[in-house]
């Protein structure tokens, strides 16, 4: 393998299909930094679905959570044992009391029960009139436990035109249709395309109920409302058997989504690989002998041991901090030590290759966008050079390994989903936060580059290792300067930055560093 340039060790893992490299901003209204969020659902007592997991995973996506309970179950994780509706007026009661005294910037609304309830909720809808309202058509629960009245089918029905968005499972598509449950992705479309058209609303496809390793979600409108009439978004199947919640925690983090971004696209984006992660890391909960929850704050590092200094005394510390059980995820990781013994498989190392290369090519983008954000000519240069350094190294990777091997070139979900993470950061218009979500590519690729090249040079360097090149190059002297450049000019920003501005860095800094976890993970799993 030829030897590869300094600049090889810019951010490993940014890049993507043409319409997502676009840095232009997008046409959204005002984000709102901590948006108002009622969710009108049912009560889960085990904490997993239900207002329960709405008001985590409003929190989880920066909102204020409030809540208005339509129903009342007993509930565990193996299976619902009763449901009381308590008496219609009294949730009308409950709806008034908030609007009465707070705007509500996004809805989101579950289980409804009855129809008298459902006459409630659309009632109070027709008054005031929020500005995103997601309904999530709760019909069966996972256990296959009816969760909504036969007779009260019908009045839902009609309440899904008040929606904004619409997210059944595929279950309750075919529910809401009275056909069949799709048996396929291309189905489930046909069934969302007629949903939509019928309701004039927009429906969110998901494929969760179907078997293959892959997991697509779509938004669908045939008004006109997206710029296409089927958006789709790739995915993962995560492997577990805790979802339960999985649809009620979606649909309030969309509600909250919409509500900071004003795009449906771009929070389907935002939320759909924090679902993902959710999912991946829910079996650390441990929580019931069925079917348990997921991780609604897995993005969230459990730093309770280590002191946090304030965001104006130490910024680069805090992050820091936040850098330490990621590096301990991706040093445990298959990929990571084949790559350090050698035992990597060269498949899976040309997919790793072949995603960088595009990784490189949009990332490059993003920090284009960085140097014309930079309040400083000291900090223009910095990025543009580093912009400048990524598309040297993406034609190096080609033209001296890829270009040789027979490698899977197109686009993989990790690598999309990170890009658009870092669009949406460079869309946003804050320098600081958009700086906070390129950081991790350098910091965590060159605290694995150093420990991977340390561990090399104890061993011996042996001969014959087939990564030997690799692992040299991330001896590197001027990445490891450009790094701590990085990390000052984000120390710096950090500092200068208002308290919603830190947290908001903090947030994009902690979710670009799940996505180099997962960018490094996703040789072995694609294998």
């Amino acid at each position: 393998m030829s030897s590869l340039s300094s600049a090889s060790l810019l951010p490993a893992p940014v890049a993507a299909a043409s319409s997502l490299l676009e840095i232009d901003e997008p046409a959204i209204q005002t984000p709102r930094d901590v948006p108002r969020v009622l969710a009108i659902a049912g009560s889960d007592p085990s904490g997993g679905a239900g207002i329960q997991a709405d008001l985590k995973s409003i929190a989880a996506h920066g909102g204020y959570g409030m809540a208005a309970i339509t129903a009342l179950t007993a509930q565990n994780t193996t299976g619902v044992r009763g449901v009381h509706v308590p008496p219609a007026s009294f949730l009308s009661a409950q709806l008034d009391a908030v609007s009465d005294d707070i705007h509500v910037d996004a809805v989101k609304i579950g289980m409804l029960g009855d129809e008298r309830v459902i006459s409630a909720v659309r009632d109070w809808l027709e008054k005031v009139r929020p500005g995103v309202v997601v309904l999530d058509p709760v019909m069966v629960a996972t256990s296959g436990d009816r969760l909504l009245q036969e007779s009260a089918e019908a009045a839902l029905r009609k309440l899904l035109p008040l929606a904004h968005l619409v997210t059944p499972n595929l279950p309750e598509l075919a529910m809401l249709l009275g056909e069949p449950e799709a048996a396929d992705w291309a189905a489930a479309l046909e069934q969302g395309r007629r949903l939509a058209d019928q309701t004039g609303t927009t429906v969110l496809v998901k494929g969760g109920h179907l078997n293959g390793s892959t997991c697509p979600d779509a938004l669908v409108n045939t008004a006109g409302l997206l710029s296409a009439e089927v958006v789709e978004i790739a995915g993962e199947r995560i492997t577990t058997r805790n979802s339960h919640g999985t649809g009620c925690s979606l649909s309030s983090a969309m509600a909250t989504a919409q509500a900071r971004l004003g795009d449906w696209e771009a929070s389907l984006r935002a939320v759909k690989p924090w679902l993902a992660g959710a999912l991946r890391t829910s079996g650390q909960l441990e929580v019931g002998a069925g079917n348990g929850p997921i991780n609604h704050f897995h993005h969230v590092a459990q730093t309770e041991t280590t002191p946090q200094p304030e965001p104006r005394d130490g910024f680069a510390e805090l992050l820091r901090a936040e850098t330490v059980a990621h590096l301990q995820d991706i040093y445990g990781l298959g990929f990571i030590r084949g790559l350090a013994d050698g035992t990597l498989t060269e498949k899976e190392f040309a997919y790793y290759l072949a995603q960088d290369a595009i990784y490189l090519n949009g990332y490059s983008r993003v920090l284009a966008r960085a140097s014309a954000l930079a309040p400083t000519e000291s900090e223009q240069l910095f990025w543009a050079r580093s912009a400048q350094q990524c598309l040297e190294v993406e034609s190096e990777l080609h033209r001296n390994w890829l270009s040789t091997r027979t490698v899977q070139t197109e686009l993989g979900p990790v690598t999309k989903a990170y890009v658009d993470h870092l669009v949406a950061a460079s869309a946003g218009g804050s320098y600081a936060v958009l700086v906070a979500a390129v950081l991790p590519c350098f910091w965590l690729y060159a605290e694995v580059g150093e420990t991977l090249h340390a561990e090399y040079v104890a061993a011996g360097a042996q001969a014959g290792h087939p990564y030997a090149e690799w692992l040299r190059t991330y001896a590197d002297e001027d990445f490891a300067a450009a790094t701590l450049r990085a990390i000052e000019i984000a120390d710096d920003a950090g500092r200068a930055a208002s308290a919603g501005e830190c947290e908001a860095m903090i947030t994009a800094f902690q979710q670009s560093c799940r996505y180099e976890v997962e960018f490094f993970d996703a040789p072995s799993r694609h294998s």
